[in-house]
C-alpha cells in the first residue's frame, strides 16, 4: 500500500477515535486516479427548476439563487433557525498589541434562549491608527490562544479535541497550547498590510463531535428535541451561523470598515465559510482554501473524499438528508460550483495545494470554472480555461484561484495571495 494511502488511513482512524465514527472502511474506497472519475452531468447553474434559462443578473438574483439556496438548505447543509437572537456584547480587553503596531480587542458574546446560554469568544487585531480598517475573518481550530504568542488572548473554556503535541488533553486547552498554530496565522503580515484580523473558535459555537446536546444547536431545540431535523443545520451550518454572527458585530464596531470584510476558512472551515458566505450578502470577498467535498470541489467527481466517506468519517457535519446520496452523487439536485455561483457578485478565491488529492484540486478548480456563467452575468470575469493554471501561479479575476506547492494547510504563500486579492478587489 503507497504510503500516502496508509497516512490517510491513520488520519482516518484518529478522526474517527475523536468523534465516536468508524470511517476506514469507506476511506479505503477513495479514489486518487483521474481516469476512474465517472461520468457525470452537472446541474446547470443558469437553468431553474422549471427547466428554463436565467438570461440576466436580475432574474439570478431574484429567482435561481433563492431557488439555489433553498436546494442547499434541504438537501446539504440544513436550515438555519428562523429565530433571530440579539446578543450581548462583553469587551472584555482592548489592548496595545504586537509592539505598538495593533490593537487587540476580545469581546464575548452572549446568546440566552431555551434556557441555555452560549458565550462565543472574540479576538480582534486591527492596525494601530488607523480609521475603519478591513479586516479578514476567519475561524480557527483549537482556540484563539493558539493562533498567537500573545500572553493576554484568553484561553477557551470550550470542549476541545485532545492533541498531546499542542498540549490538549481531557478536551480542555492549556497555557501548552499557546501559538502553536502561529503559522497559519501570520498576524502582522496582515496587519502589515493594512487588514485587521477577527478569529473565533470554532468549538465555542459547535463542539466538532456527533453530540447535539451542547453547543448552538439547543438553543433553538422545540420540546423535547435532542438532534437537529432531517433537514436542519448541522455543524457546518452552525459553524456558518457563528461566522454570521462576528458580521453582526463587525457591522456594529466603529473601528472596522463594513463594507471591506473578508471571509477566508480552511478544510472544514472552508466548506463553513462558503457556506455562510453564500448566505451572508456582507461578507465583501469569500476564500475558500482547501475546502474539498462539501466545500469547493465538485461532489460528481467521486476524487479523493466522496460524499459517502465524509458522511460515514462526520455524520453530524452536514444535514442527514445528505447522507441519502451516500455513493448517488449524481442524484444531488445541486453541485460545489452551484455553492460558488452564490458569491456573486462579489469576488471568491479558492486555492487548493498540489499534494492535498483528498480534496481533488482539480474538482475544486473545476468548481469556479463552472461557476464562470453566473459571473458573466453581471460583466464579471471567472475563469477562463478547463484547465487549471500552473502550480504557484495565481488567477486574480472576479474568481481567482491558485494551487501552491504542499499538502493540507495554510501557509504564508496562501495569506499573500489572500492579501492581493483582497488588494485587488477592495482598495
Amino acid at each position: 500500500m503507497p504510503v500516502k494511502r496508509i497516512l490517510r488511513l491513520l488520519f482516518w482512524l484518529v478522526a474517527g477515535l475523536m468523534t465516536g465514527t468508524t470511517c476506514l472502511p469507506a476511506q479505503v474506497q477513495a479514489n486518487y486516479e483521474e481516469e476512474k472519475v465517472p461520468a457525470f452531468a452537472l446541474p446547470d447553474p443558469l437553468r431553474n427548476g422549471d427547466g428554463l434559462m436565467i438570461n440576466d443578473s436580475n432574474e439570478w438574483v431574484h429567482s435561481r439563487r433563492p431557488e439555489l439556496l433553498q436546494l442547499f438548505e434541504r438537501e446539504v447543509y440544513g436550515k438555519l433557525p428562523d429565530e433571530t437572537l440579539t446578543p450581548d456584547y462583553t469587551l472584555l480587553e482592548n489592548g496595545i498589541a504586537l509592539g505598538g503596531k495593533a490593537v487587540r480587542k476580545q469581546i464575548r458574546l452572549t446568546f440566552e434562549n431555551n434556557g441555555r446560554r452560549l458565550d462565543l469568544l472574540l479576538l480582534v487585531y486591527l492596525p494601530a491608527g488607523m480609521d475603519k480598517a478591513p479586516v479578514f475573518v476567519g475561524l480557527n481550530f483549537y482556540g484563539n490562544q493558539t493562533i498567537t504568542a500573545d500572553p493576554a488572548v484568553l484561553l477557551t473554556t470550550s470542549w476541545v479535541p485532545n492533541n498531546k503535541t499542542f498540549g490538549i488533553e481531557a478536551n480542555q486547552a492549556t497555557e501548552t497550547s499557546r501559538g502553536v498554530r502561529i503559522s497559519r496565522w501570520p498576524l502582522e503580515k496582515i496587519i502589515d498590510a493594512g487588514y485587521g484580523l477577527a478569529t473565533m473558535y470554532y468549538g465555542d459555537i459547535d463542539p466538532d463531535r456527533d453530540d447535539f446536546t451542547d453547543g448552538v444547536h439547543p438553543l433553538f431545540y422545540r420540546d423535547g428535541q435532542t438532534r437537529p431535523d432531517a433537514d436542519e443545520w448541522g455543524a457546518i451550518g452552525a459553524w456558518a451561523w457563528g461566522l454570521m454572527r462576528i458580521m453582526d458585530y463587525l457591522q456594529q464596531d466603529s473601528a472596522i470598515d463594513a463594507d471591506r470584510i473578508v471571509l477566508m476558512g480552511h478544510s472544514r472551515l472552508g466548506k463553513a465559510a462558503l457556506w455562510a458566505g453564500a448566505q451572508d450578502r456582507r461578507y465583501a470577498i469569500v476564500i475558500s482554501n482547501d475546502s474539498g467535498c462539501g466545500g469547493a470541489a465538485l461532489s460528481r467527481r467521486k476524487f479523493g473524499e466522496t460524499v459517502q466517506i465524509i458522511n460515514t468519517a462526520f455524520p453530524h457535519w452536514f444535514c442527514s438528508h445528505f447522507k441519502d446520496y451516500n455513493d448517488r452523487e449524481n442524484d444531488l439536485p445541486v453541485d460545489q460550483h452551484e455553492l460558488i455561483a452564490l458569491v456573486a457578485p462579489r469576488p471568491v478565491y479558492i486555492t487548493s495545494a498540489q499534494e492535498d488529492q483528498w480534496a481533488d484540486p482539480k474538482g475544486e478548480y473545476l468548481s469556479g470554472w463552472y461557476a464562470s456563467p453566473v459571473y458573466a452575468l453581471f460583466g464579471l470575469q471567472g475563469l477562463e480555461s478547463a484547465t487549471p493554471p500552473a502550480v504557484n501561479d495565481p488567477v486574480m479575476h472576479d474568481i481567482g484561484y491558485h494551487m501552491r506547492t504542499g499538502g493540507h494547510d495554510v501557509k504564508d504563500y496562501d495569506w499573500e495571495q489572500f492579501i492581493n486579492f483582497a488588494n485587488h478587489h477592495l482598495k
